[in-house]
């Protein structure tokens, strides 16, 4: 099973939002077979024990590196961005829409 990085927005507009975008994009990358990582549940993590922002990008690119591509969010956030950068560096794919990694993953199996 293809695990899928969700790099999105987060806190520029409604979190609430954000992390339910990412819960929703996940769950149907779910049904398509794919094991998604979605950072921004660090978000509940984050509201009973807060960390450094630095920590919570530390585990996100931890998480990164252990995954087979990356889905970027439309939307403007550094983060995210940030998340896409260190993929390309470390050579992992990065998509910007479902239909692709479905198309580009399923090819690799």
């Amino acid at each position: 099973m293809k695990t899928v990085f969700i790099a999105s927005p987060y806190t520029l507009g409604d979190v609430g939002v954000n992390v339910k975008v990412s819960m929703d994009v996940a769950n149907e990358l779910m049904d398509l077979g794919f094991n998604p990582f979605i950072p921004l549940l660090y978000h509940f993590q984050h509201i009973i024990n807060p960390r450094p922002y630095e920590d919570w990008i530390k585990f996100d690119l931890e998480w990164l590196s252990k995954c087979d591509c990356v889905l970027r969010l439309i939307g403007e956030s550094s983060g995210a961005d940030d998340e896409v950068a260190k993929a390309k560096e470390l050579g992992i794919p990065v998509y910007y829409n479902i239909g692709d990694v479905v198309t580009f993953e399923s090819k690799k199996d």
